[in-house]
């Protein structure tokens, strides 16, 4: 396998001025260059990833922990992150919830091993760090980018879709086409994003007048299994075990997909019976049946714009980075019309 000095010699210059020329940095002749890359190509050198990464004291690679690497939403903001860096020269080195112990510390389990292979960059999603945990990583490591989270003091490093105005835009939807009896599947408690997406969706309802009654409430887990349980148990609480209500509307949309199959399991038909509205806009969306109407989360356009943000910090690039991530509404068939007069227009 050939060295630098193989190229070096062949190209009759010194090792330093053919390391300059192969790595781009430094102060190098035009006539001298060329010869290096010529020697370069005539010998097949590829230079070192190790060396060049010790010489430059950077690895090229971001870290990037996910809680999960299966489900939809996970796998968009990953694959997003994947396509920046790859069009950057960069890699990812990705983990996620590992070892024993609570969410929490599995997060901070797979943050510390990531921590140890000498990133040069993290990205972070997680809904089971506490803001103080947040605090923390960004002292111990400044070179970090959240994503789907906002940690106080931090805003400029932090980058999300507003959840509670995305919450309120699916409210908006469904008393826009008549319905006023609505169920609702909602996320774990303890996740802020989801906190925010509730709050802006009983905000709007209450707006308008109407409220959620507690037999219409059902707590899932942003899971296929958890947002099954949770229709067969809104539906078994209705009078001789059909569902009154006209419209559900679930916080993300595994849960959503999962209550369109289990509500036809149990003779209800979606929409004709009951409207359904999930969360997230994911991929599968609208290959369902009905193909699903949801609340899209440009979470691929959230994960690129703080992506980029992290390269210009580690690399001195200037990247363009946006702020802003406007939630809309994707109409598919399974909402139509309700029983009521309409509030409003579609939002």
């Amino acid at each position: 396998m050939s060295t630098i000095k193989d190229v070096a010699r062949l190209a009759g210059v010194g090792v330093g001025t053919a390391s300059r020329a192969l790595s781009g940095r430094g102060s190098v002749s035009d006539d001298a260059a060329e010869r290096v890359r010529a020697a370069a190509g005539r010998l097949g050198y590829r230079p070192s990833s190790i060396a060049q990464a010790l010489s430059l004291q950077r690895s090229g690679a971001i870290g990037v922990y996910v809680p999960l690497f299966d489900g939809a939403f996970y796998s968009e903001m990953l694959g997003s992150i994947d396509r920046v860096l790859r069009v950057h020269g960069r890699h990812m080195i990705a983990a996620n919830g590992c070892g024993a112990g609570s969410p929490r510390q599995k997060a901070l389990d797979g943050i510390d091993f990531l921590l140890g292979r000498d990133c040069d960059g993290l990205l972070l999603a997680s809904n089971s760090l506490t803001d103080e945990d947040c605090i923390e990583l960004f002292r111990r490591f400044p070179r970090m980018v959240m994503l789907n989270r906002e940690v106080p003091g931090h805003a400029q490093s932090c980058f999300s879709v507003d959840h509670e105005v995305a919450g309120r835009l699916a409210a908006r939807a469904l008393v826009a086409e008549g319905h006023r009896e609505i169920a609702v599947i909602e996320g774990p408690p303890d996740a802020p994003d989801n906190r925010a997406r509730m709050r802006g969706f009983f905000a709007e309802l209450a707006a308008c007048g109407i409220a959620v009654r507690p037999a219409h409430r059902s707590e899932g887990g942003f899971r296929f299994s958890l947002g099954a349980a949770a229709a067969r148990a809104l539906v078994a609480a209705g009078p001789l075990g059909r569902p009154d209500f006209t419209a559900l509307f679930a916080a993300n949309d595994l849960m959503a997909m999962a209550a369109v199959s289990a509500l036809g399991e149990l003779g209800v038909r979606v929409p004709q019976d009951v409207s359904v509205i999930g969360y997230d806009d994911s991929r599968f969306a609208g290959y369902t049946s009905p193909p699903l109407t949801t609340v899209r989360v440009p979470i691929d356009a959230v994960a690129a714009s703080g992506c980029r943000l992290l390269l210009n910090a580690c690399y001195e690039t200037d990247l363009p980075v946006e702020r802003s991530f406007p939630p809309t509404i994707a109409w598919r068939g399974s909402v139509i019309r309700g029983p009521h007069s309409p509030l409003g227009e579609r939002p």
